[in-house]
This record gives structure tokens, C-alpha cells and sequence, in this order.
């Protein structure tokens, strides 16, 4: 499950760290929801490159709006 694997890796770091791996995890799911209602409701093919390509760019916009946890793991 889901919820499952976000909290076994959520345990496994912390500080700064934690808050930005959160983030990413909850953008990448909201990007997927995005993406599978666009197939589902609009007749787009799946495309796991287009999904990391938004990701990406969504990530980097979070980054320059202040989301400096976010920015924290981009960096490392």
C-alpha cells in the first residue's frame, strides 16, 4: 500500500530532509492523479517521461516559491 511505503521511508530520514522527501511525494502523487484523469477523462496516453518532465518542472516552481526543504534534497 501506499501509505505503507511513505512511512517506511518517511522513518528513514529526518530534519530538512524529511520535510522535502514529503513534498516530493505528495507533488509526484498529485502529478500521477493529474495525469491518470487526463488518460481516464481527456483520451491522453500514459507517459511516465511526461510525468517526471512535469514533476520536475512543478518541483523547480515550489523551489523558487520558497519551498526550501524541497530545494534541500534537489541539492543533494
Amino acid at each position: 500500500m501506499f501509505c505503507d511505503w511513505w512511512m517506511r521511508v518517511n522513518n528513514l530520514v529526518s530534519g530538512e530532509i524529511k520535510r522535502g522527501l514529503n513534498s516530493l511525494i505528495v507533488l509526484t502523487a498529485w502529478k500521477l492523479w493529474n495525469h491518470r484523469n487526463d488518460c481516464v477523462f481527456n483520451g491522453d496516453s500514459p507517459s511516465i517521461q511526461l510525468i517526471l518532465r512535469q514533476t520536475l518542472e512543478e518541483a523547480h516552481l515550489w523551489v523558487l516559491a520558497g519551498a526550501r526543504s524541497l530545494a534541500e534534497i534537489a541539492n543533494s
